[in-house]
C-alpha cells in the first residue's frame, strides 16, 4: 500500500512495533488537585524508559472527588516494567519516597486483578509498630502515623501481565516549533484515553533511538536516519521538507488501549494540518521481528 495523505499530512505505509510488559496502577488523593498532582508528578519522575529508569510511569487520568475512594481530588498513576520483581520494587520505592512524604496524601489500588503487588502491606513498617490495620468490606488498608495526621494506604494493588509498551509514532515537520505543536496536540488527545500513558517529558521524546551503537556497552543510541542535521552524510529517512522529528511513545494497560491512544493522537495531528503542525507521520519498528504487537498506521487513521 502506498503512503496516504489526509488533510495535507502524509502517513507512511509502515507500522509501530510494541512489546508485552507488566503494569500496575494506583490512585493518589490529596486535599486539593494541586497536591494530588504534585505527589503523582513526583512519583513518576525519572520514569521515561525501562532502558535507563527501571520503569515507565505517568499520570493516566485526573479523577474528580466523585470517582475516588475517599471523596477527594485524585490522580490515577500507571507504572510499567519488564518483570514483576522490578515493578514491585519501583512501586514501593516511588510510593514510599514520593506519596507517603507528600502532604495530605492517601494511596489506593488503581487496578483490580487476580495477581497483586504489595503496597501498604510493605510500607506499613514505616509506622514502627504504631500502624493500624483497617478493613472496609473486602478491602484492606493501613493507617500509618505521619506528622500531619495519617497516611492511609491500601494493602495491595492489582498487577496485569497483559500490558503493552512501546506503541509509537513519529511527528515530522518543517520546523521544530511545528513539530512541537503537533506533538502537543497528540499528547492532549491521548490524555483523554483511559489506560494509556505517554511516559517521556510532557509525553514527547526528541531522542529517537536504535538498538545498540558503535560504542561498547550502549544499549541504545541516536537513530541517525531521523536526525535532520545528518541528512547529507547518512542514509536518511527524511525528505528536504523535514527539519524536525518528535516521537510519541505509548504504554497501555491493554493492546486495545494502545491502539485507541495511537488513533486519538494521530487524528489530532492530522486535524492540526501541515501549516501549523506535521507534514508527515511515520512510526518505529524492528521489522516485525522483536515485538509481539504490531500497529499498522493505516489501521490507526481517522
Amino acid at each position: 500500500m502506498p503512503n496516504m495523505s489526509i488533510n495535507g499530512v502524509t502517513i507512511d505505509d509502515t507500522f509501530a512495533e510494541a512489546f508485552g510488559m507488566r503494569a500496575t496502577a494506583i490512585v493518589i488523593t490529596a486535599p486539593s488537585r494541586k497536591w494530588a498532582r504534585q505527589a503523582a508528578i513526583t512519583m513518576t519522575g525519572f520514569a521515561t524508559s525501562v532502558i535507563g529508569c527501571g520503569c515507565e510511569a505517568a499520570i493516566d487520568l485526573d479523577l474528580p472527588p466523585s470517582a475516588t475512594p475517599d471523596g477527594r481530588p485524585g490522580c490515577r498513576v500507571m507504572i510499567f516494567a519488564m518483570g514483576t520483581d522490578e515493578l514491585q520494587k519501583q512501586l514501593l520505592n516511588r510510593v514510599g519516597q514520593c506519596v507517603l512524604t507528600s502532604p495530605g496524601s492517601a494511596c489506593f489500588a488503581g487496578l483490580q486483578g487476580s495477581a497483586e503487588l504489595k503496597l501498604g502491606s510493605a510500607l506499613r513498617y514505616f509506622g514502627d509498630g504504631w500502624q493500624i490495620s483497617k478493613k472496609i468490606g473486602d478491602r484492606h488498608f493501613w493507617r500509618i502515623p505521619v506528622m500531619d495526621g495519617e497516611f492511609l494506604c491500601e494493602a495491595t494493588t492489582g498487577l496485569t501481565k497483559e500490558a503493552v509498551g512501546g506503541g509509537n509514532f513519529f511527528v515530522m515537520a518543517q520546523s521544530s516549533a511545528n513539530a512541537l505543536a503537533a506533538a502537543e496536540a497528540a499528547v492532549g488527545a491521548i490524555g483523554m484515553v483511559p489506560g494509556a500513558i505517554v511516559p517521556f517529558p510532557g509525553g514527547i521524546a526528541r531522542s529517537g533511538s536504535k538498538i545498540g551503537g558503535k560504542y561498547k556497552g550502549m544499549i541504545a543510541s541516536a537513530n541517525e536516519a531521523y536526525a535532520p542535521t545528518l541528512r547529507g552524510v547518512v542514509a536518511s529517512e527524511l525528505g528536504p521538507d523535514i527539519n524536525a522529528v518528535l516521537e510519541i511513545v505509548i504504554d497501555g494497560e491493554t493492546n486495545d488501549a494502545v491502539a485507541a491512544a495511537m488513533k486519538a493522537g494521530i487524528k489530532a495531528v492530522i486535524e492540526l494540518g501541515p501549516k501549523r503542525g506535521a507534514v508527515r507521520i511515520s512510526a518505529g519498528n524492528y521489522g516485525g521481528k522483536l515485538g509481539k504487537f504490531i500497529y499498522s498506521l493505516k489501521d490507526m487513521l481517522p
